[in-house]
């Protein structure tokens, strides 16, 4: 295997490592997978499209890197440790004020399209 796809391996393993443990990644993927639906049956433009898209992955890839963290801070810090729990803190309020933004951004989109 080349290196360059090696890199690709990697990748998608620790992708599909999150989604097999975590559960919050789990329920964003399910909730994207419902908006993606919606954006489907109500007809979204391509630049809606966009929007949603960029919210989805905006959103998955800050639980990949709180996931990241949280994980590397057990390894390193098993014990609880003020500094560690911070961090991990801090992570998992960028994944919320990311989602919540998310959610605006759809509300905005479908809103309309529901009314």
């Amino acid at each position: 295997m080349s290196p360059f796809i090696k890199k690709f391996y990697h990748a998608f393993s620790g992708l599909f490592a999150a989604v097999r443990t975590e559960l919050n990644l789990k329920i964003h993927i399910v909730i994207s997978l419902l908006v993606v639906a919606a954006g489907i049956w109500k007809g979204l433009n391509n630049l809606e499209w966009a929007a949603i898209l960029l919210c989805i992955g905006s959103v998955i890839g800050a639980e990949l890197m709180n996931t990241a963290i949280e994980t590397h801070l057990n390894l390193t810090h098993p014990e609880y440790h003020e500094l560690a729990g911070r961090s991990k803190d801090i992570a998992a309020a960028a994944v919320l004020i990311t989602a919540l933004v998310s959610a605006i951004i759809g509300c905005i989109i479908f809103i309309p399209k529901f009314m």
